[in-house]
């Protein structure tokens, strides 16, 4: 083993440890798009697969949970919305069968349901927008914390990926880290672990895996963009509240923006609630992406991708990104170690 391997080894091995698998690699929850099939194929190939289980029906969770068993023996984990109708019932499931990794997104979780989490065997992962949540979430108990940058794709924070990194992996050092959002390659990989994560997420690269549902259109629209084709979504109205979604710019992108002046419209004369009209967006976003990835639908659907989009080029099987990503890794060690070696 040489020393970049060596290196590589001692870095992955608090996130190996906690996870249970041979890489801290951990495939991003994508509507749609990770379900079974991407979720065990991460898994098989010494990741870590995440469901994602959105705001489906609580039979379809189950049904899709047994299935990614039925596909593998490796760890997996399964992620919750908490501000989705169904987060309840899924979390209830979960619980019951006292599932080992549970991952909850969408904002700060309910604190009781963090505590029902921890009287079970289960270890719990939270999404950190800063570090004030950060500390505030070991504090309550979680086992890990994922920090997602503003270049990830689909619902996005305000702040980049390297400045939250900057300023909560060397303040928060009593769980494991893992960091999301614009990670397309092992250098980046490595240079979060060397500021102290214990792994990584990467979502638009296993969404152009050969093992991806996403359709082929999807897929090739994903291939073609370049970074700055993925931008996040504007707000007009403070009274409609946008949580920003980074998409490639297409047809869809502009009903977004019809669809919310639409609305705001509609707060004037007072013909709906601010919740309603909130829900109504969401929706816009939930069927858009179903459009676009499932359907094929790349001109009207919505078309979520990172910034990492860039670094896309082709479609490839779940084992060799993942082989991509330890080999550019270990170089870059190879790399630092040989140039802090110099006299």
């Amino acid at each position: 083993m040489g020393n970049g391997e060596k290196a590589l080894e001692k870095l992955f091995r608090r996130g190996k440890d906690f996870l249970g698998v041979e890489y801290p690699i951990l495939g991003g929850a994508m509507s749609w798009i990770s379900e079974a099939g991407l979720v065990s194929a991460i898994s098989n190939e010494g990741g870590f697969g995440v469901l994602a289980g959105g705001n489906m029906p609580v039979e379809l969770l189950i049904e899709e949970i047994k299935k990614t068993f039925d596909l593998t023996d490796k760890p997996f984990g399964v992620n919750l919305i908490t501000i989705t109708p169904n987060f309840r019932k899924h979390l209830e499931y979960i619980l019951k069968e006292e599932f080992p990794f549970i991952i909850f997104a969408g904002g700060l979780p309910p604190r009781d349901a963090i505590t029902r989490v921890k009287q079970t065997s289960c270890k719990l992962i939270c999404f950190a927008p800063n570090l004030n949540i950060s500390k505030k979430l070991v504090k309550m108990g979680v086992d890990a914390l994922i920090i997602e940058g503003h270049e990830a794709g689909g619902h996005i924070g305000p702040v980049s990926t390297s400045v939250l990194a900057e300023e909560i992996l060397p303040a928060v050092k009593e769980v494991p880290i893992f960091v999301a959002g614009g990670i397309g390659s092992g250098i980046s990989m490595v240079h979060y672990l060397l500021m102290g994560a214990s792994g990584v997420q990467l979502g638009t690269r296993f969404a152009v895996a050969e093992e991806s549902p996403a359709h082929p259109n999807f897929k090739e629209a994903l291939i073609k963009a370049s970074s700055k084709d993925a931008v996040p979504t504007a707000q007009f109205d403070p009274r409609v509240p946008v949580i920003p979604v980074r998409a490639i710019v297409n047809e869809g992108t502009r009903d977004f923006v019809t669809l919310q002046l639409g609305l705001v419209a509609q707060l004037e004369r007072e013909a709906m609630t601010a919740k309603e009209a909130a829900e109504k967006l969401e929706e816009f976003w939930i069927g858009g992406l179903r459009k676009a990835a499932i359907e094929g639908d790349v001109e009207r659907g919505s078309i979520m991708a990172g910034q990492s989009v860039g670094m896309v080029n082709r479609v490839m099987p779940v084992k060799e990104i993942i082989e991509e990503l330890v080999e550019q890794g270990t170089k870059e060690l190879e790399r630092i170690i040989e140039l802090v070696a110099e006299e």
